[in-house]
């Protein structure tokens, strides 16, 4: 088959309704892409055999109560051959169906607001943008993480081949990398919202913008390009196969093609919006525009549309009407437009606009290269940018217009203050909640904000988006511790491990590892020793009294001693302790030295960890983990809570408080002390352990993530033994957590520890993990 190096027209495809708002090349059947629309459905489309070469409708899906505003494919697996497909929408909600099922075979449901970008990785995870400023990760039907920390709506989102790598792109500007749930670095460089993302390979990807550009960027946080030739906001980007080359389209009703770094064609359509592109198989593009019309272009001459068709859809184009107040064609004056004389002179590049004066009309041109001629793209109406100079008084502000609303016949009028600078829709969303009304009515309002304030623009054009919450202003359509613990069994105390070589592994000694790994190592008399001093010179108001010390000793003993014949520890002793353990940060220590032990006791794990106290406790010792903290205090407050584990209380209390524990914990790896990485070690360990045999895939995840990230940066081989136990027990006859660890790239992080020789167990609880996830 013959390649022109040009994209022509290959077919134009009614059948939404509204605009085409996502596009997605299936894998089944050959040559099939899946559209949604804002008209509510999805359809799948597959290439015919008639002369037309054109697409036929499989069929069309249904399931979300509003617009649908973004599609991707989820992979073939064991269940689903044909891969899935999965669309999110105006609803909030994310609908997954099957290749041949018109109604969804589930739905998610968890976002806050408009689902508005999707994109699938391997083991079936799924990752969504929203709205609502956030981006969750889905696996098997359950929300896996929700990853917080952009300022604005998540407009794109994509997960990287390898690693597991994800990254978002919001309209707070910036684009975020995410491994494990956690923000690893923060890309800035674009000067508005980032509409798209696309991948290049494992460390490279392209960004585009609101504000006109398009960037390439290393996942170190490099930019490594910047791509100019779009006028208007930039919606999508697609990759051809050769990861160089791809494609992209915007507002200014094109869709460009680059290769080699630079645009070597533009293609207008007569749609205003152009918003979503995917790039088939076969190498042919299909874009999705405003106007309801899914178009697919081709190189290969054997595919173009008829001669009859290609005339057909330019004189569609030169029909069009352009409003300057987009801004694509720059500021227009009549009296300095040549006539039509100027389309003799050929044009330098392709995609060059030229605009000329016929009578009391404004055409315009577009170049194309392949043709060697100049092809009207549409006629320009309107007069340049102007400015409103009345304004109307509203609870004492100025307004450009204040509107009557009728929303309920027979009830109430709103009033609905807009200045024209405001964007429409954020203002009708506005409106909608201020006066607690249905979100359904947001496109009735802002149409009719649009509809009467036509023309009227404040200054230069603003960028804005189609949407709400673009950011835009105007709108345009659409102490080491070597305690018992690490034997023979690695945590029973009873020896020395032997050589790998020397023995063969036949079982799994190391997990699921369920009973808590407590810090039992304690030398009574150093630590009354070390409170006695720091007391003798701590500030008047916190010295301890002699009857007080006394009582914490009584206590200490009572909670470490050789027999039971100690007296047991009464509430005053423990009213006590919990009072010294809030003295000053600098000399705390040795009294949560004595707290670590004492929650071990049941009765003292019963009245520190119960209902009423067990916050307050917790609350506390998250206060002296701060990153900033003192390490003495981060590793002991750490080791208390593992400690807590013993206790029924304890355990109850650490489950209910596990998203904050743990999310405190994790920010403690970047601590460069072996002793609280052994600490955090462990608590990850004691959680894993205590979700063992719970369906809690959400706790799960978090496990897996914290496991994952401290794995980064922790060195000593006792905190990475720990961490390793912890990943085995948590994805140890669990599918889903298995699914999510391979997912988040678990496999790749730790085989490093599969050759380590000392100590030996490192080695052999890593091959075991990696054998669970194979």
């Amino acid at each position: 088959m013959a390649l022109s190096n040009t994209y022509k027209l290959r077919c134009s495809i009614p059948g939404h309704e509204m605009d085409v708002r996502g596009l997605a090349a299936a894998l089944f059947p050959d040559g099939a892409f899946v559209s949604v629309s804002r008209d509510r459905t999805g359809r799948v489309w597959v290439p015919n055999s008639s002369p037309d070469k054109g697409f036929t409708e499989m069929h069309c899906m249904s399931g979300h109560s509003n617009f649908v505003s973004c599609v991707c494919i989820i992979a073939p697996n064991e269940t689903y051959p044909r891969g899935l497909i999965a669309t999110g929408g105006n609803d909030n909600d994310i609908c997954i169906f099957s290749m041949d099922s018109p109604q969804p075979l589930f739905t998610l449901k968890g976002h806050k607001n408009t689902v508005c970008t999707l994109s699938s990785g391997k083991f079936g995870t799924l990752l969504s943008g929203s709205w609502d400023t956030t981006a969750k990760v889905w696996l098997n039907e359950k929300c896996m993480m929700t990853l917080q920390g952009h300022a604005a709506a998540v407009w794109a989102v994509v997960i990287l081949p390898e690693q597991g790598l994800m990254l978002s792109g919001s309209a707070d500007k910036t684009i975020k990398l995410w491994k494990a749930g956690r923000c690893e670095k923060t890309f800035t460089g674009h000067e508005d919202c980032v509409r798209g993302l696309a991948v290049i390979s494992n460390t490279e990807f392209f960004s585009c913008s609101n504000d006109t550009s398009i960037r390439r960027w290393h996942v170190n946080g490099e930019c490594l390009q910047v791509y100019y030739s779009h006028t208007n906001y930039i919606y999508s980007l697609a990759v051809f196969p050769n990861c160089q080359d791809f494609v992209s389209t915007g507002e200014d009703r094109t869709l460009r093609i680059w290769r080699k770094g630079e645009c070597t064609q533009t293609i207008r359509l007569p749609a205003q919006s152009v918003w979503c592109c995917c790039i088939l198989p076969n190498g042919d593009i299909a874009v999705g525009a405003s106007d309801g019309i899914i178009r697919v272009f081709t190189e290969t001459e054997d595919r173009f549309a008829s001669a009859e068709d290609l005339q057909a859809f330019e004189d569609e184009l030169s029909k069009t009407t352009i409003d300057p107040k987009t801004g694509d064609l720059g500021d227009i004056k009549m009296e300095d437009l040549p006539g039509r004389e100027h389309l003799n002179e050929p044009g330098n590049r392709d995609g060059q606009t030229r605009l000329i004066k016929d009578e009391q009309k404004v055409e315009a041109y577009q170049w194309s290269v392949s043709d060697g001629r100049w092809v009207k793209i549409g006629d320009v109406v309107g007069g340049s940018n102007q400015q409103t100079s009345k304004s109307v008084m509203y609870e004492g502000k100025e307004y450009d217009y204040v509107f009557t609303i009728d929303v309920n016949e027979g009830g109430p009028s709103m009033k609905l203050p807009y200045n024209v600078s405001d964007d429409p829709w954020l203002t009708a969303h506005n409106f909608l909640q201020k006066n607690d009304l249905s979100p359904m009515f947001l496109d009735q309002v802002a149409n009719f904000i649009i509809e009467n304030t036509k023309g009227h623009v404040v200054g230069p054009a603003q960028p804005a988006g189609g949407d709400p919450f673009t950011g835009g202003a105007r709108y345009i359509p659409g102490a080491s511790d070597n305690g018992p613990g690490f034997g023979a069994d690695p945590f029973t105390g009873g020896g020395a491990y032997s050589s790998a070589a020397l023995r063969q592994i036949t079982t799994n000694i190391y997990f699921p590892k369920t009973d808590p790994v407590t810090f039992e190592q304690a030398s009574i008399t150093q630590i009354i020793a070390k409170l006695k001093e720091l007391n003798d010179s701590a500030p008047q108001g916190h010295k301890l009294s002699e009857e007080i010390l006394e009582s914490l000793e009584r206590l200490l003993v009572s909670v470490c001693g050789p027999n039971s014949s100690e007296p047991l520890p009464n509430i005053q002793q423990i009213n006590l302790l919990w009072k010294a353990s809030h003295w000053p940060e600098d000399i705390v220590f040795p009294v949560l030295d004595i707290m670590r032990l004492a929650v071990r006791h049941p009765q003292i794990n019963e009245s520190l960890c119960g209902e009423a106290e067990g916050v307050q406790l917790c609350n506390h010792l998250l206060s002296l983990m701060r990153p900033e903290g003192r390490p003495a205090n981060q590793m002991l407050a750490l080791r208390t809570l593992c400690n807590c584990f013993t206790g029924r209380h304890g355990r109850a209390l650490l489950m209910a408080q596990r998203e904050a524990v743990l999310s405190h914990a994790a920010d403690l790896a970047s601590v460069s002390n072996k002793n609280i990485h052994v600490a955090l070690a462990t608590l990850v360990l004691n959680y894993a352990g205590c979700l063992h045999s719970q369906p809690d895939l959400e706790a799960k995840a978090q496990c897996l993530s914290v496991a994952s990230r401290a794995l980064e940066t922790v060195q000593d081989k006792e905190a990475v033994f720990r961490l390793l136990v912890a990943l085995g027990t948590t994805v140890a006859s669990d599918q889903t957590a298995q699914d999510l660890a391979r997912s988040l790239g678990v496999n790749s992080q730790i085989s490093k520890y599969s050759s380590v020789s000392d100590p030996s167990k490192v080695a052999e609880c890593c091959q075991l993990v990696l054998k669970e996830l194979q």
